[in-house]
């Protein structure tokens, strides 16, 4: 059976069940504790918290999920995936543990010819909390099996929580068995490989309190609604039902692996290495894509850095294979063809998909030639010394700083005869992730912090917006909070968040920064500077008391301020027509990527198909906005469905998850957008755009920025001035400012590489002078002495060498060093009768490098370096004599 009718049949059933069919969400989540959608109950947290009220009572859905935390065991064994699709079914207060059983058994062992799975009854094996033996019942009731293949695990194992406060409760899993071939007999709580867990079945009952672990917290009480949350791995499904060894020999997967073949020319299943590279890139390829697919671009932080780790680890992975040529191209075209039957947006959207890859890929093949020097220079530098250990600190800056895998850089040593120093470089990527924790800690607003938030929520529902149509409105205080404490009042100076049953206030979302204003309440005063919704449907006001006291229940006068509005919602429009215009100029590549709209300022980041804009661009785009701004067209907002916006032509956004209802922004015929923001009403209000900026921002992204209003009016004027006052000093006409200019730094380079060339000239010269100094140590002639200080290496080097040559025939070697801003510089050169002699320049650094606190190395006729200790320089001669 194939995965997409593995998927089709999960669906269909619960769909004939009274479940609500859910699309699956993008894999990129508002969740201050996951970097991606890692579990297939994530979308609907907000219902099981209480924070939202559910739409529906039954719900069923086959969510896209990326689990990273294992990334560096994804190969190395057949059980570890980033990539993977959950299918599940939900209620929300309906049906319990009965019904969740049922249903599950129903499809699991229905016969194929009537929507079923057609698993063998007698190879399913069932696991249950401890002292659930309502469940335990339930499986002897309903489905037949024989209590030995029922069996009690402990909290560890089968008691389900979010890790914070909140609902919680016991769980019941769905094993296999695929036969004593696998594995010892026993079931589940004997072996695991051989009874293959397929299903989980959480079901939601209880309040757990504060604790940490899976085991180290109270259970308060009963849930006064209970609810079902289950988990189906559809690929483990799929491998049991297709009758392969494992999840990358299934029908999804298997095809990257083929193409990979193809290139490499190698087999899978013929080498237990190779096995592990194939396994990287298949699982990998998957990864890659649907991250980007979900609005994912590669970068250097957080979702950035972990879908450029997985496309970097595939084509390190294609090299040890013996491909040099590009291939995320060919590997990304796989994957679309096989998953795009079941998400079509891989294929409508493939070619953003395929220049992200290109791109990366691209930029990461110019960084492997240029980390690769970096690897020469040390792997020197310790040979050079001796050595034979490439330093830890040394492979993490390759991992880090190029995104060299820790196995590239450990083959890349062994070419060279080098060990590398593992475990430095494990205690220094330890460290830093530690750091990444810390921070994310320091950062974290969790679903436990959110409690008082959603008491509020509990006891007087969503805040009502009226921003669209007021800037000004009547309302009454529903919640009070001080450090994050609801309080019933607060005094002067007091900062609190105040939560209104109506507000005027756009909370920050959607690239829009909040409103700011004032509350008024009698004798009371706040001064409004944020608004935010840390709950879904909750607008939080946080501002300072400025006078009085504000109270709980005070009916109090809300007031944007409105100046700010009107600039910010200028910005907001400016912004897609500008995405209008890029989007025209460049084509529907150039989709959104992120924005600000802030008061008389944009910032709009886009993917770019080819790289930087030309200047000539964006100009275009610039003077196509501003017409737009001539025509003064309507800008109108409608409410529409999802699919009806699609087909009306309005632009979606990757990543962001819509409700069934989106709210559509019109400019004129120019601009169709999905949009929550606030906007003017016609064109012509936003009054001019200037662009300033285009740059990159991350691998194919690139960012404009942009005024809006009197700030680019402003701003041009002030231009405006500048050119008149070069036109004046220049005696030009402002339109041959440039020439000129260009003319004038000609001339200025000009001299200055003739005043350098005099320089050195000067500097060259003194060599016979310095060579006249030479001290003879042993038999051999020594120049050893600090040169003028701010000599630069590339000078230092000429002039070592240029002394050496002036030595002639006899042993001789030269040690120039050169302070500038603290630091000191050295060049060691020896002649070629000192190198017969065994004096190598690059082994002589040792001796005098620890007095400079520094370290060189290189050939043996010439070796160089640096060091922190300008003062040390005297010590260090003394110690190279000593040597000698």
């Amino acid at each position: 059976m194939q995965t997409h009718e593995i998927r089709n049949r999960f669906l269909s059933h619960f769909e004939r069940n009274g479940h609500t069919l859910v699309r699956s969400a993008p894999l990129l989540v508002d969740d201050p504790n996951l970097l991606f959608v890692n579990a297939g109950m994530v979308p609907f947290k907000p219902y099981f918290l209480g924070e939202v009220p559910p739409p529906y009572d039954r719900a069923t859905s086959v969510q896209k999920c990326v689990r990273t935390p294992d990334i560096d065991e994804v190969g190395k064994t057949t059980r570890h995936n980033t990539f993977f699709q959950m299918a599940g079914n939900f209620s929300f207060g309906d049906y319990f543990k009965e019904g969740a059983i049922e249903l599950a058994w129903q499809l699991i062992t229905g016969s194929q010819d009537e929507g079923g799975y057609g698993f063998d009854p007698d190879r399913i094996w069932a696991t249950v909390y401890e002292d659930d033996d309502e469940a335990f019942q339930l499986w002897r009731k309903l489905t037949g099996i024989p209590e030995e293949r029922i069996q009690r695990r402990d909290m560890i194992d089968n008691y389900w929580s979010m890790g914070v406060p909140g609902p919680s409760g016991p769980c019941s899993e769905i094993y296999y068995d695929r036969g004593p071939e696998h594995g010892r007999d026993g079931g589940p709580v004997v072996d695991e490989d051989r009874y293959l867990e397929i299903w989980n079945l959480v079901f939601m009952q209880d309040l757990r309190g504060p604790g940490s672990g899976k085991t180290d917290f109270p259970i308060l009480g009963s849930l006064p609604k209970k609810n079902i949350d289950t988990g189906m791995g559809v690929e483990r499904v799929a491998y049991l039902l297709q009758d392969v060894a494992n999840v990358y020999e299934t029908d999804l997967v298997r095809p990257v692996i083929t193409k990979a073949e193809e290139m490499s020319g190698r087999r899978y299943g013929a080498d237990p290495i190779d096995d592990v590279r194939f396994r990287v890139i298949a699982d990998h390829a998957r990864s890659g894509v649907m991250l980007i697919g979900d609005g994912v671009s590669p970068g250097n932080e957080a979702r950035g850095y972990v879908l450029r780790r997985l496309l970097r680890r595939i084509i390190r992975s294609v090299r040890l294979l013996g491909v040099h040529e590009p291939v995320l191209g060919e590997f990304a075209a796989v994957v679309r063809d096989e998953m795009g039957e079941s998400y079509p947006e891989l294929i409508t959207d493939f070619a953003r998909i395929d220049q992200v890859v290109r791109v990366e890929e691209e930029a990461f093949l110019s960084t492997l030639v240029s980390g690769s020097r970096i690897f020469d220079m040390a792997a020197g530098e310790v040979k050079s010394g001796g050595g034979s250990t490439l330093p830890g600190d040394k492979a993490f800056q390759l991992h880090d700083t190029y995104g060299f895998p820790i196995d590239l850089t450990l083959e890349m040593a062994a070419e060279q005869g080098l060990k590398v120093d593992e475990d430095g470089f494990r205690r220094l990527m330890a460290e830093q992730r530690q750091r990444a924790k810390a921070d994310a800690a320091a950062r974290k607003t969790g679903h436990g912090d959110a409690s008082a938030y959603r008491a509020v929520l509990d006891s007087h529902g969503s805040t009502n917006f009226l921003g669209y149509s007021e800037l000004t409105t009547e309302s009454r205080v529903v919640g009070l909070l001080a450090d994050g404490v609801a309080v019933p009042a607060a005094g002067t100076g007091t900062e609190v968040e105040l939560i209104l049953d109506r507000t005027p206030f756009y909370a920050e979302g959607g690239g829009q920064l909040a409103d700011t204003g004032t509350i008024v309440a009698d004798g009371a005063e706040v001064e409004v500077y944020d608004v935010q919704t840390p709950v879904a449907g909750l607008s939080v006001h946080r501002g300072k008391v400025t006078a009085g006291e504000i109270t709980l229940d005070a009916q109090v006068h809300a007031k944007v301020d409105p100046t700010r509005r009107r600039s910010v919602s200028r910005s907001h429009s400016a912004t897609h027509l500008v995405h209008a215009g890029v989007r025209r100029a460049l084509g529907t590549q150039a989709a959104q990527a992120g924005s600000l709209n802030a008061p008389g300022r944009l910032r709009f980041d886009f993917t770019s198909p080819t790289g930087a804009v030309p200047p000539s661009v964006l100009a275009e785009v610039e003077d196509e906005v501003n017409d737009v701004l001539l025509n003064d067209y309507d800008v109108r907002s409608e409410i529409l469905s999802l699919d009806e916006a699609r087909k009306s032509g309005a632009i979606a956004f990757f990543g962001e998850k819509y409700g069934d209802e989106v709210r559509v922004i019109t400019i004129g015929d120019y601009s169709k957008e999905l949009c929550g923001g606030t906007h003017v009403h016609r064109s012509g209000e936003i009054g001019v755009v200037k662009l300033l900026s285009e740059a990159s921002i991350g691998s194919g992204v690139r960012r404009v920025e942009a005024l809006v209003g009197l700030d680019a009016f402003r701003f041009l004027a002030r231009e405006h001035v500048l050119v008149s006052q070069l036109a004046e000093q220049f005696k030009a006409k402002p339109e041959e400012l440039p020439e000129r200019i260009e003319q004038t730094v000609t001339r200025l380079r000009t001299a200055e590489k003739e005043l350098e060339r005099l320089r050195a000239g000067q500097l060259l010269s003194s060599a016979g002078s310095l060579a006249e100094q030479a001290e003879e140590v042993r038999g051999t002639a020594l120049v050893a002495l600090a040169a003028p200080d701010g000599v630069s290496g590339n000078d230092l080097r000429q002039l070592a060498s240029e002394v050496r040559n002036r030595l002639g025939a006899r042993p001789g070697v030269v040690a120039l060093f050169s302070a500038a801003e603290g630091k000191v510089s050295f060049v060691v050169a020896t002649t070629s009768a000192a190198r017969d002699a065994g004096l190598a320049a690059g082994k002589l650094v040792p001796s005098f490098a620890e007095a400079i606190g520094g370290r060189g190395g290189g050939k043996p006729d010439l070796a160089q370096g640096g060091g922190s200790n300008p003062a040390g320089v005297p010590q260090a001669i003394a110690s190279l004599r000593a040597a000698l």
